[in-house]
């Protein structure tokens, strides 16, 4: 199975870390700022606790539709 190059991205993260180059063999990885994983969006400009405050509201959203279906 070949590993595919150009799906691979560099998602920095903290504010000490420089945006440094990284490759793969002779290639050089996309950088990005910010990226969605399971349906949670993470962007290095917000605070971990932003991000906690995004996730908890989505879960709540859901576990809100979930009680409205069942009687």
């Amino acid at each position: 199975m070949k590993f595919n190059k150009d799906k691979c991205m560099v998602l920095h993260l903290g504010r000490n870390n420089p945006m440094h180059q990284y490759g793969l063999g002779a290639d050089l990885l996309e950088s990005n700022s910010e990226e969605k994983d399971l349906g949670v969006l993470v962007n290095n400009r917000m605070t971990m606790s932003q991000q906690y405050a995004l996730v908890a509201k989505k879960a709540n959203g859901i576990l809100g539709c979930i009680k409205k279906s069942v009687a």
